[in-house]
């Protein structure tokens, strides 16, 4: 453990010693601990006589104290001991790493009361660990002896009802959690690495009714193309973006929106993340042959009108997903590309021809998250025009900017939230006749239409000053067109 000027640095395992609500209880740091001794760092001005017999009473062991400045204590127990994902969330009961029987269920509740979208479950030559994804980076907040690792994972496997005599091959299961209070499902990974099974928890959202497509996060221009491409009757909607960029709320709020009594929506999905009444979900199935291939063709025995395909992932269901179209249905799905334009690209590389493409295709859609600056301590500055890609140029001049800081309301990362940025590109005759030609540069169509790429809008972002330089400085590298 290391300190500087601001706050102490801990390991995990020093971090582990505490919960949060110890932690901030007796506003005490861990220093370092043996088999008879613990030490603290504590604020001045406590009574250490009280103190000291209080933690030697919980922990079992000779506590030595050692007086630290109040801020510094502050900045630490923000940065290492986060209470949950809300003001309003309780601090987390205690967590042992060795006690089995209740380290599952709690690191489940921490994750989502922290807002972690995952967990990580990982073993290296020296050690294992556990780490949540919070607003899209990875915190490790748990360190598990290497000798009791094996005996968690196949906990997890037993939950999720995989095979845990297999480990040799990739698993993937489901664990239904209930905690009294809130049901929510998770998704289970399990991949053999090196030194043993690597298993990530995706913590499933289980009820899609407070998702609002007015609330996504589009501009009142790109809300408006892209609520006139789903009010088609027939035809394709692609949402394009890497794993966590909201495309599956994006879906979800729009099947909300399209959810009537009068029409017939199926689903096949990978997970089910969300659910919805009225909706006719389906699991998607790999191991007994149930693919999205596979149900697409069911699907369109069913008499649907709208058909959600959780992802197009290989020529084939490309292939179905056109012919669904083509014959009076509309249907959503979500694909891996690095913007709207290049979905055209995709679907061309998969076979469909480019009168096909301009003829289906509503709507083309592209969408990341950006970490928002914390608004209570960001800090601005003057901007210094070198700081910028040498290949971009700005919209418009940059003289001031806000950078991050970090305080105790954003965990002392700088950041709080994050925000979606869109680029909805609708097929209309101009655009399909761009698409017919094959031309690969549509920049100055789409100029003329008003249509702003991920870069444009996450410069917008950053000029309004609600990120950082260092959040979108990759999407200013990637300007395609």
């Amino acid at each position: 453990m290391e300190e500087n000027s601001e706050y102490i640095e801990l390991d995990t395992n020093l971090q582990q010693l505490l919960t949060a609500e110890q932690a901030w209880h007796y506003h005490i740091v861990p220093k370092k601990t043996n088999d008879t001794d613990i030490e603290f760092y504590i604020q001045a001005g406590e009574d250490i006589d009280t103190l000291t017999e209080e933690l030697e009473m919980l922990f079992g062991k000779t506590v030595r104290l050692h007086e630290t400045p109040e801020d510094k204590i502050h900045k630490t127990l923000g940065r290492y001991y986060r209470k949950g994902g809300s003001k309003n969330t309780k601090s987390q009961s205690t967590i042992d790493p060795k006690n089995f029987e209740d380290l599952l269920p709690q690191l489940i509740t921490e994750a989502r009361n922290l807002g972690s979208s995952d967990i990580h479950f990982e073993i290296y030559e020296e050690k294992a660990r556990v780490r949540f994804r919070i607003d899209g980076l990875l915190v490790e907040r748990y360190s598990i002896e290497k000798d009791e690792y094996a005996g968690l994972i196949n906990k997890i496997k037993i939950k999720s009802n995989l095979d845990i005599a297999e480990k040799r091959l990739p698993q993937d299961g489901r664990i239904f959690f209930d905690t009294g209070e809130s049901k929510f499902d998770i998704r289970c990974s399990v991949l053999p690495t090196l030194y043993g099974e690597k298993v990530v928890l995706r913590i499933l959202g289980n009820d899609a009714g407070n998702i609002d497509i007015l609330e996504i996060g589009m501009s009142e221009y790109d809300l408006a193309n892209y609520l006139e491409g789903i009010k088609k009757p027939n035809g394709i909607i692609l949402i394009s973006g890497p794993t966590g960029s909201g495309k599956t709320t994006t879906l979800y709020a729009t099947l909300k929106l399209l959810n009537k009594e009068t029409t017939n929506i199926v689903t096949i999905e990978d997970p089910v993340e969300y659910t919805l009444p009225g909706i006719n979900q389906v699991q998607l199935k790999e191991s007994i042959g149930l693919g999205f291939e596979t149900a697409l063709k069911s699907f369109l025995r069913q008499d649907p009108d709208i058909i959600m395909l959780g992802e197009i992932r290989e020529k084939s269901t490309a292939q179905m997903a056109i012919r669904a179209a083509l014959t009076g249905h509309l249907v959503l799905s979500t694909i891996h590309t690095n913007s709207a334009w290049a979905t055209i690209s995709r679907l061309t590389d998969m076979g469909i021809p480019p009168l096909i493409i301009a003829s289906t295709l509503n709507l083309s859609v592209a969408q990341r998250l950006l970490r928002l600056l914390c608004p209570v301590c960001k800090r601005l500055e003057k901007f210094d025009s070198t700081l910028m890609p040498r290949s971009y140029k700005p919209p418009v001049e940059v003289k001031e900017h806000y950078v991050h800081v970090g305080c105790a309301d954003c965990y002392y990362t700088g950041y709080f939230g994050r925000t979606a940025i869109y680029e909805v590109v609708p097929i209309d005759g101009e655009v399909g006749d761009l698409i017919k030609t094959g031309e690969s540069d549509p920049s100055k169509l789409l100029k003329e239409k008003g249509i702003k790429t991920l870069s444009y809008q996450a410069f917008e972002v950053f000029r309004f000053g609600d990120t950082s330089l260092e959040e979108i400085y990759s999407y200013l590298l990637n300007t395609e067109y």
